[in-house]
Parts: C-alpha cells; sequence; structure tokens
C-alpha cells in the first residue's frame, strides 16, 4: 500500500474527481495494482501514469476489475500503462515471491502479520499452513525461525507450481513442504496430530476449517494463528467478536482454548475489518 492517491493527483483531477477515488493501492514488486471507480475509467491512464511518475519503480499499472473472490481467491484485472506482464517479483522481509497476478492470490498488506508470526516460532517446531498460496507465510516463517518444516497446503494448482518455484528461489527446500489439496482431505489423510502451530490465512473460510485445524495439532496441544472478517459497530470490538464466535465454536467441538492476543488487521469496509488472532489449545488427548 503505497502512498495517498487523492493526494498524487491534486493537480490533475478536479475535486469531484478526486473524491471518487480510493486512497491507497497495491504495489506487488514492480507493479501497482489500483481501483478505479468506473464513473472514473476514462481517467484510467492519468491516475496510472501519475503513480509511474510518483513511484519510480513502478514499471507497470494494472487495474483490479473484480473484488477478491471464490476459494481461489483470484481477481481480474487489466493493463493500462507500463511493461504487459503477467506476473511480478516481490521483495518481502528478506525474501523473493515470484507471482502470477491473476493466478494466484498475494497480498503486500500481510507484510507485518507474516513476521509477526514468524518470530513467535520456536526451535524444531512443526507447522501446518492450511492455505498457503503461493508460500509466502511458509517462507518468511522458514528464513526467519527455526522451523523443522512447515506443510504448505493450496487448493490452487497454480499457487502450488508458483510455491514450489518460491522454495527453490528462496533456498528452504525440505524445511518447506508445498502440497496441493484441501487443507480438510490432507490433513485427515497424513497430518493427524503432527504440528505445534496452525496457520490459518484465509478469512472466507478459518471458521468453517478450525475443527480440522484442531485434529493436524499435536494431542499436547499448540497454537493456531486464524484469520477472520468481522462486522462492528461503533459501540463494538471486532477483535473481542472474533474472540466469543472463535471461543464457543471450539468449546463445542470439546477443545479447551485461550486466546490471548488478536488486533485488527486492517479495515475491508464501513464497518468491516479482518482481525487475527492467536489461540492457545491445550489437552488434546
Amino acid at each position: 500500500m503505497r502512498g495517498n492517491l487523492k493526494a498524487i493527483l491534486a493537480d490533475r483531477l478536479s475535486l469531484e474527481e478526486r473524491e471518487l477515488l480510493y486512497r491507497s493501492y497495491d504495489v506487488i514488486g514492480d507493479t501497482a495494482i489500483i481501483r478505479i471507480p468506473d464513473a472514473l475509467k476514462h481517467r484510467s491512464k492519468v491516475i496510472a501514469e501519475a503513480i509511474m511518475q510518483t513511484q519510480r519503480h513502478v514499471k507497470t499499472v494494472l487495474r483490479q476489475v473484480t473484488p477478491v473472490s471464490g476459494d481461489l481467491r483470484l481477481r481480474k484485472v487489466e493493463w493500462i500503462v507500463g511493461d504487459k506482464k503477467a506476473e511480478a517479483l516481490h521483495k518481502e522481509n528478506g525474501c523473493l515471491f515470484k507471482i502470477a497476478l491473476e493466478r494466484c492470490y498475494f497480498s503486500p498488506r500481510l507484510s507485518h502479520e507474516r513476521m509477526r508470526i514468524s518470530e513467535q516460532v520456536k526451535l524444531g517446531e512443526v507447522i501446518v499452513n492450511m492455505f498457503s498460496g503461493v508460500g509466502c507465510y511458509s517462507i518468511v516463517i522458514a528464513k526467519h525461525s527455526t522451523v523443522e518444516k512447515v506443510y504448505s497446503i493450496d487448493i490452487n494448482p497454480a499457487a502450488v507450481r508458483y510455491m514450489q518455484e518460491n522454495v527453490k528461489l528462496n533456498k528452504v527446500e525440505g524445511r518447506v513442504i508445498p502440497i496441493e489439496g484441501d487443507a480438510k482431505n490432507i490433513i485427515q489423510e497424513s497430518l493427524l496430530n503432527v504440528a505445534d502451530r496452525i496457520l490459518m490465512p484465509l478469512p472466507e473460510r478459518a471458521y468453517e476449517y478450525l475443527g480440522f485445524a484442531a485434529q493436524a495439532l499435536k494431542q499436547t496441544g499448540g497454537w493456531i494463528h486464524y484469520y477472520d472478517f468481522e462486522y462492528a459497530r461503533k459501540d463494538e470490538s471486532p477483535v473481542e467478536k472474533v474472540r466469543a464466535k472463535v471461543g464457543e465454536r471450539l468449546q463445542n467441538l470439546g477443545v479447551y482454548s485461550e486466546i490471548p492476543f488478536g488486533r485488527i488487521v486492517r479495515t475491508t469496509g464501513p464497518n468491516w475489518y479482518q482481525v487475527a488472532v492467536d489461540i492457545q489449545l491445550t489437552n488434546l488427548l
């Protein structure tokens, strides 16, 4: 997320046009992805050229045409200016990620979360990443911790292929294990009671898969890093709402849990939030 788009375009668009703009945009490698309302679509090139002039490392600007959606978390984009290419090479936290921008999900806005979790990993831990995408969480953890193995699952074949390439690119072969498939099936077939820590960075499906996450933990217990989208009015805490929802779900599954940490990752819409909570489970015998 870079800059304030409204400020960048102060001398190029009218006040009425600037009021329609989204304030921020994503930069993935040397590619900027911007959302432009239909009412400003005819001004797309002006907006894109302004970004390239103020962000000198940006070589391509794409317009996001559809929101992120579906089981594979994909979005449609269209080229506006710059180099015409379908891939980006993104640097983050000392790691490199090759990403197919329309075929794989990736958010640069989760960089802090990836490092936050990697700093909690202890010597020799085994981790199951249930929704790995191109491998960002898994690879950052492997590069910045003494983890033993990260089993990295994703249902998107294209994401798994890029994950395999990113594992080699970052020299973490043997520690990050890419696996193609549905996490619930993979866990039940081969990853029961193996993990010290579970990653669930897919807010759309995390609640549904929570029981399978608990099954993947060692019988002595462990941690689940859980993400969700939550609606909250001004007098409500989205973090506390997620805490209550998750606690009740695990209680109904017969699992004892504590949730010592939660935070708002970002705002996703009016009164909507992406929330992260760290869940500690014990006594799963």
